[in-house]
């Protein structure tokens, strides 16, 4: 019963997952003054050049901007699966 239960309602916390992601994104457009297609345009350029080499959980991917008095840094955590050892 409870596998079924959460067969049905487990399309939520993917949904919540998105929705927390959004919020993090508009957040982040605050502090570093960045629009969200372009952070969210670099969070997808940053995985496709990272993938080339690692293998990594982009769930757990996160990028944020950490804004200084005069600087914004990037700062990304990314979880490393494992290394590719094949490179192009």
């Amino acid at each position: 019963m409870f596998e079924f239960l959460s067969k049905l309602f487990g399309g939520f916390e993917g949904s919540k997952s998105r929705a927390k992601e959004r919020l993090r994104l508009v957040l982040v457009h605050d502090r570093a003054s960045l629009s969200p297609g372009l952070v969210e345009a670099l969070k997808e350029e940053l995985i496709q050049v990272i993938t080339k080499y690692l293998e990594i959980d982009e769930e757990g991917l996160e990028v944020n901007f950490d804004k200084g008095d005069d600087s914004v840094a990037l700062i990304a955590n990314i979880p490393v699966k494992s290394v590719k050892r094949s490179a192009r």
